[in-house]
């Protein structure tokens, strides 16, 4: 049976500027994704239940480190860099996609992948890029329509359903969710999703020595 995990503890350990200066890759972690201004900030602070644990501006792209924030020893929410904000320069675009990419192959504490989307603008193609390359390595990946207070519950509604309609083509490892920082839409199910990720058995590496 899983145990929702209580997120208000969560603290901020360290920021990165690529895979190397991240913490021992042990214990399981779960990754929070999107484009800039997706809501990726308000939404960590919403699951913690904190006004300022990750810090939010109404500058897009100002999120340019890996930020780690542990939940407990051994749990750990990562806050990627946003992308596709059109104001960055080039060389930063291409430094913060080559971390992205080194992230989500090289990681093996890794447990999934919260991708955020504006509710109003869901799948741009960046997006749809990320979903490309986390289901290529089998990562499963929880999309979120933030802002869903944005939108009358009708539309709400056939937003989600289209949308998870939409995930259908990146396979069975996608699951989609209303969220929002305001009014808590989506709250409840998203810690249910985050608890079972953070809960499973870390990976064990087999010493090739040790099999001799």
């Amino acid at each position: 049976m899983n145990t929702t995990l209580n997120f208000q503890p969560t603290k901020f350990i360290t920021s990165a500027a690529n895979i190397r200066q991240l913490p021992d890759d042990t214990g399981v972690e779960i990754a929070f994704a999107g484009r800039s201004n997706a809501g990726k900030s308000s939404a960590l602070n919403t699951i913690t239940r904190q006004k300022a644990l990750a810090r939010t501006s109404k500058t897009p792209g100002r999120t340019q480190l890996i930020n780690v924030f542990e939940v407990q020893p051994g749990k750990r929410l990562i806050d990627l860099p946003g992308y596709g904000y059109a104001k960055v320069p080039i060389s930063v675009k291409e430094k913060w996609q080559q971390a992205l990419s080194e992230y989500l192959q090289q990681r093996e504490s890794l447990r999934g992948l919260v991708l955020l989307m504006d509710i109003r603008h869901p799948y741009r193609d960046t997006d749809q890029d990320l979903l490309h390359w986390a289901t290529e390595c089998e990562i499963p990946i929880l999309v979120l329509l933030t802002k869903a207070d944005k939108l009358k519950p009708s539309q709400r509604k056939s937003t989600l359903l289209q949308a998870r309609e939409a995930a259908l083509v990146f396979g069975d490892g996608v699951q989609v969710e209303m969220f929002s920082s305001l009014n808590k839409i989506g709250l409840p199910e998203v810690e249910v999703i985050l608890s079972e990720w953070l809960n499973s058995e870390p990976k064990t590496t087999v010493n090739a020595d040790a099999a001799d």
